[in-house]
């Protein structure tokens, strides 16, 4: 295996050969799909141990086409881990017994015909099969706290005639009509009986998620009209039930998105992630509901940033929760009757994920990153937070460029900022190209930890000789509810003057060369690259669009999201302001086009349509401006899988190389040489 991984390697070296030379105490292309991560973490019952799942990739050239696979493990409050399921194995939403003597997860093995609910003794042995559901998979599961029910979310199985119908060739779709509504189902898991075919209980609605009353008395039940994803988004409501007679008891009176909702330790309140209102871009509101009488208010008014996660506390009535600031965050805490906080984990300290308290509350679990690493499992004793785990231990070896969050005003005075990596090895007085990596959303903000993937150069860039910048352009998350509306009804106005501003304060810093700037980003940020490729294009030398917008007019006619966009963003339908919206569009400017555009799709994205970047790509063909358009057959709103991600890093990182460290005028070579390295692993594994 030593020898396959140094021959894979140097074969992956041979693919970058145009880029920068690198030592081996840099992280540079090919670290990339090596990085692991953590995914989710949950703490025992004791808060002695943490039961946590890894994401792995897939070896490059050598395992066949999918995502990460997904393992479990456990670690205790010594940093000591045990493996209990690796391998080719996909492990998700994992939660502990009652009593802490199982970990449940989901998953489907190669004997399952649908995903099933297993479980594994943490004294060691093979995984058990609890329960599958006949006909289809199991997409949720929750255990009730006393460890005797499960409720579960599955979509109906398929009638045997529909299977027979599509084999006859009788596939004609109906667009967004005849959906199907998942289900909520509650089993007894004292049954002997392994495969059911349980009643799913009478909900007109779509079922997305399901929670439990500490008592086991109570469901909180969150449904939508219909499966589409535009409901999901704007049209989530939260009931309470009654577990035995499955009577909705009350319903809470919320306004645009909609996250998770919990009940307190004695079942009198609810806590719920939500929007401000229905024009309110992200669910970052905190509020507390009144279980008797449905009331809800905000808990923590006016908060200037976004609520990220939150776990109660179970021997008081005390919620702990994820605060996001600016680019960083801290956990804290508020009790009841309350609207102050205290801070368990400081700004600073770590960028912080999801929650997990013991029974005690002596522990809270909770996955992080920070600069250096990617999410790690890290314990939360007496304010006194520790990482227990360490995903990628080569990284110790590794230099690392200085990072840090920056803050200043934009050219009308409004707050605007990001995250800058300075070039390893910055020298003072020495100017140096620059990649601005543009977030998506634009309800989203980048933040001050791990910022290195197969789309954002990252640490990756910097050891190649770039400053590297994530812009929070106004409109960004971070900075309360009325910042993050500040770009709604002005697509690539301010927005995106924003983006100029930030190149000329790096500019004016004396940090980056004015001539040699480049800019990507996926999604919004995609439109943010195509618009810096045609109406900013004396701004930027090279662009890199992906998953991105190229026509507002046509995308509003071809997303699944088309309402959410009315109501959080553009705030006017095209047929109101059709001159306006083309105008707002890459594809207007393309004429006047000089930078050099590199456009990236998946082939099957639901969320911005590939003819998006087919559009631009051909605008900008036919008046001859150097574009290149590459598609991933298979790959969405963001490449999942490990080849088409490699491939992505290659092709960006060489258009950049290209233009803002070659110099070069033509554009670089389509070819990557894949068929080489496959060759070279092939020959190494005889």
């Amino acid at each position: 295996m030593k020898l396959i991984k140094t021959t894979l390697a140097l074969a992956i070296g041979l693919v970058s050969a145009s880029s920068i030379a690198s030592n081996a105490d840099t992280i540079t292309i090919k670290d990339i799909p090596k990085i692991q991560k953590v995914v989710s973490s949950a703490v025992s019952p004791d808060g002695e141990s943490v039961a946590f799942t890894r994401s792995v990739p897939r070896e490059l050239y050598v395992d066949k086409n999918g995502k990460n696979f997904t393992e479990l493990y456990l670690v205790d409050d010594e940093g000591v881990e045990r493996p209990y399921i690796t391998g080719k194995v996909n492990i998700r939403n994992i939660s502990w017994s009652a009593d802490g003597s199982f970990i449940y997860f989901l998953t489907k093995k190669k004997t399952d015909k649908f995903t099933s609910l297993y479980r594994i003794a943490v004294n060691g042995g093979e995984a058990q099969k609890v329960l599958s559901l006949s006909g289809t998979s199991i997409s949720k599961y929750r255990l009730s706290p006393n460890g005797k029910q499960v409720a579960i979310l599955a979509m109906p199985a398929k009638e045997a005639s529909e299977k027979e119908l599509k084999k006859l060739g009788f596939m004609a779709e109906v667009y967004e009509l005849g959906l199907k509504n998942k289900q909520l189902h509650i089993l007894d898991l004292t049954s002997s009986e392994k495969a059911l075919k349980p009643t799913a209980i009478n909900i007109e609605d779509y079922v997305s998620d399901v929670n439990w009353s500490d008592d086991a008395s109570k469901l909180l039940v969150k449904t939508q009209p219909t499966a589409l994803i535009d409901d999901q988004y704007m049209q989530s409501q939260w009931h309470i039930m009654d577990a035995t007679t499955h009577k909705v008891t009350t319903s809470f009176k919320t306004e645009g998105k909609l996250g998770e909702a919990e009940f307190s330790q004695d079942g009198k309140y609810i806590a719920i992630l939500g929007a401000e209102d229905k024009h309110d871009p992200a669910k970052g509101r905190l509020y507390i509901a009144h279980a008797k009488t449905g009331k809800v208010e905000e808990w923590i008014p006016n908060f200037m940033g976004h609520i990220g996660d939150f776990e109660w506390s179970n021997r008081k009535n005390a919620l702990n929760f994820v605060g996001h600031v600016g680019a960083e965050s801290f956990v804290g805490q508020i009790k009841v009757g309350s609207n102050k906080y205290k801070k368990l984990i400081k700004e600073g300290k770590l960028i912080a994920g999801k929650l997990s308290v013991s029974d005690s509350d002596k522990t809270i679990a909770l996955t992080a990153n920070t600069a250096k690493h990617p999410n790690e499992v890290y314990m939360l004793r007496s304010k006194r937070p520790t990482r227990l785990s360490n995903s990628n231990e080569w990284l110790n070896s590794k230099r690392f460029a200085k990072q840090e969050a920056l803050s200043f005003k934009a050219r009308d005075g409004v707050e605007i900022g990001g995250v800058l990596i300075y070039p390893l090895d910055y020298q003072a007085g020495k100017r140096y190209p620059l990649i601005m990596s543009v977030h998506g959303g634009p309800e989203s903000h980048d933040k001050n930890g791990w910022l290195t993937s197969y789309s954002d150069p990252g640490q990756m860039g910097a050891a190649r000789g770039y400053a590297i910048f994530y812009p929070n352009y106004r409109g960004s998350t971070g900075k309360g509810v009325d910042y993050s509306k500040l770009g709604q009804g002005d697509y690539a106005g301010k927005e995106f003057d924003d983006l100029v501003d930030m190149k000329e304060y790096l500019v004016n810093m004396g940090l980056v060369d004015t001539k040699k700037v480049g800019i990507t980003g996926g999604s919004y940020g995609g439109y943010a690259s195509a618009w810096g490729a045609t109406k900013l294009t004396e701004h930027f030398a090279a662009s890199v669009m992906f998953v991105g917008v190229s026509n507002q007019l046509s995308k509003f006619g071809t997303t699944d999201i088309s309402n959410e966009m009315f109501l959080v963003h553009a705030r006017s339908y095209p047929w109101q302001k059709w001159q306006w919206y083309l105008e707002r569009s890459p594809i207007y400017w393309a004429g006047q086009s000089k930078t050099p555009l590199l456009i990236m799709h998946g082939k099957d994205d639901p969320r911005v349509h590939p003819a998006q970047s087919m559009e631009l790509y051909r605008y900008m063909k036919v008046q001859g401006k150097d574009v290149r358009l590459v598609y991933y057959p298979g790959e969405g709103h963001g490449n999942r899988k490990v080849a088409a991600q490699y491939d992505y890093s290659i092709r960006l990182m060489r258009w950049m190389d290209n233009y803002l460290i070659h110099g070069n005028k033509e554009m670089p070579d389509y070819k990557i040489d894949h068929a080489a390295n496959l060759k070279e692993v092939k020959a190494a594994r005889k």
